[in-house]
């Protein structure tokens, strides 16, 4: 499975973007989907997951409240909806898949397909 993460871009502390994470294959919704980010400097984090079908979720706590995942499987895509966006969320922006059912462990998708991110720049 090959993974198309775009959508990032530059935006003013408090403002909105939408990334998506598009799937070659129809076998998508086989996958959990997680979303990670990388900054300069420091560690990736995961930021959020979302089951197979989408009815459940996990967010880090630096995003609960601001950010929302969600998923098309009749579209092969993924999506982060990122709100009220701090300075601190500038970096790059990841989605990947596991074929566990541990949407939450960021571990799981160790071994899983990852795309090749997108940035996130956020102006204060």
């Amino acid at each position: 499975v090959q993974l198309q993460a775009s959508g990032g871009g530059l935006v003013q502390a408090g403002g909105s973007l939408r990334l998506s994470c598009a799937a070659s294959e129809r076998t998508f919704s086989s996958y959990a989907v997680g979303w990670f980010r990388q900054a300069p400097g420091k560690e990736r984090e995961f930021v959020a997951g979302i089951s197979r079908g989408g009815g459940v979720r996990y967010y880090a706590d630096t995003v609960k409240g601001r950010f929302t995942i969600s998923r098309d499987n009749a579209k092969n895509t993924a999506y982060l909806q990122m709100n009220s966006l701090k300075p601190e969320d500038t970096a790059v922006y990841l989605c990947a898949t596991t074929h566990t059912e541990l949407y939450y462990s960021s571990a799981s998708y160790e071994n899983g397909y990852w795309g090749q991110g997108t940035q996130v720049t956020v102006s204060s």
